[in-house]
């Protein structure tokens, strides 16, 4: 049980009328709980209890005691073994017309051993979008102009503002960080008979984007160190068919990209680059998304910045991200109205979408910089956690601070899963790593060898509430986590 400072909400009787105002005031919950030496709880006074009985003017001169009229004999407690949703149905519920701000959790000697009040009680999500009024003028400004699909000036001024923040670079918006993935590797000129290596610790959307584009995946092992494709395993997955190569900077984390290109160069070998989570990423200083054939970033909901849906491909050149301009928009002229010059794709952006990413991209350097704060503070809670190994760390790279995720020493695919389903049951919204791509059936027949490294990160790996949460909720978060371990190995 991850224990609250009980002294803030208990008081023993008698005590007078001054000093209960005071302790009522100084927790700002509006009530105290009434409690004998043992911690049972045998009632409560609550503000409005004091007030109706000032309007009663009754002698506030005498001590309150346990058998004063101003003290509830039935207070609203729930058991301490109550789930996250049970409290939060009670504390949105009202009862006799009142607010309930906080109830005491008991055991089963009705000892009061916690509490829970709104603010405690509320689910903490793994990430949510940071939207604000900046967003809603833009988007209804997009609105009022009457271009809300996919022509308007915040397409031109997102892509623009986009290669700016990278410096360089020919950025393109598109529908999804998935479509950026493939319109890179169709405007390459990657094809089918080629073949792409892919890294096995990804989400889906990398290598479905290489197999829709008509090219064949193949799959390779990443190195301990960084989560990332292991460089120096490159050449058991090349072959003569091998086209480019698709680094993925896992979790913000960035990929060895001087002995990527370096390996690339000497095979003739295309780089598309899966920034979908690394936004604001840096590899020796420089952000990751410039030198790469293409550089591919995703705006999902849960991203650092975001349109809803959405994504960047940002290529080297200018002459290729004008033909992916093309393919996106159905393959057709900029020159003769309704003449395809490629057989193409509906992968365009909004207007609206755009117009979200203006706004977002004016304040990135705030928004990434409230995630470091966050992954710093997780780093302070659990660094001497011996059960735990933190997100890779090292001098050449700085990660993105997109998802806090972490490793769960020794323990089993089961038991992950178990401890997943107890922290959704303490109100805390935790996700397990992403699925190795070789042990899901539609890409199995891409595997090449074995992959112990990823497949044991796939089975350990957890991630934690990344946004909306303070240091207050970080620490109960972190407190039930380990809390939880201890109780499963």
């Amino acid at each position: 049980m991850i224990k609250n400072n009980l002294s803030k909400i208990i008081i023993n009787l008698p005590e007078t009328f001054t000093t209960i105002l005071k302790k009522i005031d100084e927790n700002g919950l509006g009530i105290l709980f009434v409690v004998n030496k043992d911690l049972k709880l045998i009632g409560s006074i609550s503000d409005g209890d004091i007030r109706r009985d000032f309007l009663k003017k009754i002698n506030h001169n005498d001590l309150v005691t346990e058998e004063s009229l101003i003290v509830n004999k039935n207070p609203i407690s729930l058991p301490s073994s109550c789930d996250a949703g049970k409290i939060q149905e009670i504390l949105n519920s009202e009862v006799d017309q009142k607010i309930i701000r906080c109830i005491p959790l008991v055991d089963q000697e009705n000892k009061i051993v916690d509490y829970s009040t709104r603010e405690r009680a509320r689910k903490f999500s793994i990430l949510e979008p940071t939207i604000g009024k900046e967003e809603l003028f833009n988007v209804t400004d997009a609105i009022k102009s009457g271009w809300i699909s996919s022509k308007g000036a915040y397409l031109s001024k997102f892509e623009n503002s986009f290669s700016s923040y990278l410096k360089g670079g020919f950025s393109v918006a598109v529908s999804s960080g998935t479509t950026a993935l493939q319109i890179a590797l169709v405007a390459l000129g990657v094809k089918s008979g080629d073949e792409v290596i892919v890294p096995n610790f990804t989400f889906g959307a990398s290598i479905n984007s290489i197999i829709n584009s008509g090219a064949t995946p193949v799959i390779a092992e990443v190195e301990k160190e960084t989560w990332t494709i292991d460089v120096t395993k490159l050449k058991e997955y090349i072959s003569p068919s091998t086209k480019a190569i698709m680094p993925v900077h896992i979790y913000g984390q960035p990929c060895k990209m001087d002995e990527i290109k370096k390996f690339a160069k000497e095979h003739n070998l295309l780089i598309i680059e899966d920034c979908a989570e690394a936004v604001g990423a840096r590899y020796k200083n420089k952000l990751i998304g410039i030198g790469s054939d293409c550089s591919c970033f995703s705006f999902f909901a849960n991203k650092t910045i975001t349109t809803g849906e959405g994504g960047m491909a940002v290529f080297k050149s200018p002459e290729i991200a004008k033909k992916a301009k093309i393919l996106i928009n159905h393959g057709l002229s900029n020159q003769i109205r309704y003449y395809h010059e490629h057989v193409g794709y509906n992968f365009r952006m909004t207007n609206m979408q755009a117009a979200i990413g203006v706004a977002q991209m004016e304040k990135i350097e705030i928004l990434l910089k409230k995630r470091k704060d966050i992954f710093t503070n997780y780093d302070e809670l659990l660094k001497n956690e011996k059960l735990l190994t933190l997100l890779p760390k090292n001098d050449w790279s700085e990660n993105s601070y997109w998802l806090y995720t972490l490793i769960i020493n020794g323990i089993k695919r089961a038991d992950r899963d178990k401890l997943l389903n107890n922290m959704q049951n303490k109100g805390i919204e935790c996700r397990p790593g992403f699925y190795s791509l070789n042990l899901m059936e539609p890409f199995k027949k891409f595997r090449k060898g074995n992959y112990p490294i990823s497949n044991q990160l796939s089975e350990t790996t957890l991630s934690l509430p990344t946004t909306s949460v303070n240091k207050e909720d970080q620490k109960y978060i972190t407190d039930t986590l380990t809390s939880e371990l201890k109780n499963i190995l």
